[in-house]
C-alpha cells in the first residue's frame, strides 16, 4: 500500500467518523427538543385540566352529591286522582327554580301515603287527607308529632248521591252503597264518616263508573264520592228526576278533621235547584312532611323545598295550572296537625306582624 493510499484511507475514516458523530449530536438535539415540547404540552394539559376543575364546572361526583342532597320525593296518588296532578304541578314550579328538584310518585292514594311518609325510605313529603291520621292513632300514638303539614291544598267534598226512593240518610241503613275502589279517598273517608253518623250500610268497593250504572238500574241505593267539586259524572251525566244528593250537617263529631261545606246550584245546575244548597262536609287534602329533627340533612332538604314552593305559589295560581290553586292560602291551617317549622318561619319572615301576634 502506497503512502498516498494510506493517507487517503485515513482521511476517509476520519470523515465518516465525523459524520457519525455529527448525526448522533443532531439526533440527540432533536430528542431533547422533542422531550422539551412534550413536557411543555403535558404541563399545558395539566394546567388546562386544573383550570377546568377550578372554573366551576362540576364533576360527576359533585353532580351526584348535589342531586341527592336537594331532591325531594313527593308521594302523590293514583294516576286518575287530583293529588298526583297537584304533585306534578308542584314539581313543575319548584324544579324550574333550579335550586332543587321534586320527584312526584304515583302511589295507592292519599290514605296510603301516610304509610309511605312514615315508613318508605326516601319519601320526604306526601299529599294526604286529614282524616287519614285516624287509622294510625292506635299503632302510632305520637303520629301528630311525627307528621306536620306544609300546605292546606284543597277540600274534597263529601257527595252522597242516591236513588229517588231514598229520602234521607236513615233510608240507606242496610242497603248497598258504593265507596269506589280500595285506596281512594271515598273508600277510606266514606266508611269512617258513615261510622261517625252511626249509619250501617252494605258497603261495596267497585269502580264508580260501574257503580253509577248499577245505581241507575236500582241494584244499589247510593254512591259516595269524596273529591273536589264539581264531579263530571254529575255535571255531564243525564239523571232522571228524583236522583239527588243527601245533606250531611257539620257538627262536633266532625270538628277534628273536617270542614263545613255546601254543594251549590252553580256546581250541579241539573241536580240542585237555584234556591237550594246541600249541606255537606269536606275532607282537607294536605301537603304533609315528615317532622325531621331541625338541622338534620333531611330537615334542610324539606326546608329548602318549602322556601322554593312558598316563593312560587303565585306561579301555581296563574293560567296553565289547576284552577283550585287560586283558592290556596299559605296562612290556612290544617286540622289535626302542626305546621312544619320551616314553613312557619317563612311566614314569619314574610309578615313580621304574624310573628309578633304569636308571641
Amino acid at each position: 500500500m502506497t503512502f498516498v493510499t494510506r493517507v487517503f484511507g485515513t482521511r476517509l475514516f476520519r470523515t465518516r467518523l465525523f459524520k457519525t458523530r455529527l448525526f448522533k449530536a443532531r439526533l440527540a438535539a432533536v430528542l431533547m427538543v422533542t422531550l422539551a415540547l412534550c413536557g411543555s404540552t403535558f404541563a399545558q394539559s395539566r394546567r388546562a385540566h386544573n383550570d377546568s376543575s377550578s372554573s366551576g364546572t362540576p364533576s360527576e361526583a359533585q353532580i351526584r352529591e348535589r342531586l341527592n342532597a336537594w331532591t325531594v320525593s313527593l308521594a302523590g296518588g293514583l294516576l286518575e286522582g287530583a293529588p298526583i296532578r297537584f304533585a306534578t304541578e308542584i314539581a313543575r314550579v319548584v324544579n324550574d327554580g333550579g335550586a332543587m328538584q321534586v320527584l312526584p310518585l304515583v302511589t295507592r292514594g292519599p290514605t296510603e301515603n301516610v304509610n309511605d311518609l312514615l315508613y318508605l325510605k326516601g319519601v320526604d313529603a306526601a299529599i294526604i287527607n286529614s282524616d287519614s291520621l285516624e287509622e294510625y292513632k292506635s299503632q302510632v300514638p305520637q303520629i301528630q308529632q311525627r307528621i306536620v303539614y306544609v300546605l292546606n291544598l284543597f277540600p274534597s267534598e263529601l257527595h252522597i248521591f242516591v236513588r229517588p226512593e231514598v229520602r234521607s240518610l236513615s233510608d240507606l241503613a242496610g242497603k248497598k252503597v258504593n265507596f269506589n275502589t280500595q285506596g281512594t279517598a271515598a273508600a277510606y273517608s266514606g266508611p269512617l264518616i258513615f261510622s261517625r253518623l252511626g249509619l250501617e250500610v252494605e258497603k261495596t268497593f267497585i269502580p264508580h263508573p260501574v257503580a253509577l250504572e248499577q245505581l241507575r238500574r236500582g241494584e244499589i241505593a247510593g254512591v259516595v264520592f269524596v273529591t273536589s267539586k264539581p264531579v263530571d259524572a254529575f255535571v255531564k251525566g243525564k239523571w232522571e228526576e228524583g236522583f239527588k244528593f243527601l245533606p250531611v250537617e257539620y257538627g262536633s263529631k266532625f270538628e277534628d278533621y273536617y270542614l263545613p261545606s255546601y254543594l251549590e246550584p252553580a256546581d250541579y245546575p241539573n241536580l240542585i235547584a237555584k234556591d237550594q244548597r246541600i249541606a255537606t262536609i269536606a275532607v282537607p287534602t294536605i301537603l304533609a312532611a315528615y317532622n325531621w329533627r331541625p338541622a338534620s340533612p333531611r330537615y334542610r332538604r324539606v326546608a329548602r323545598f318549602v322556601d322554593e314552593l312558598y316563593g312560587r305559589v303565585d306561579k301555581l295560581q296563574s293560567p296553565g295550572f289547576d284552577a283550585k290553586w287560586k283558592d290556596v292560602n299559605l296562612q290556612t291551617r290544617a286540622p289535626g296537625l302542626e305546621r312544619f317549622r320551616a314553613a312557619q318561619e317563612w311566614l314569619d319572615r314574610s309578615n313580621p306582624k304574624n310573628q309578633s301576634e304569636r308571641r
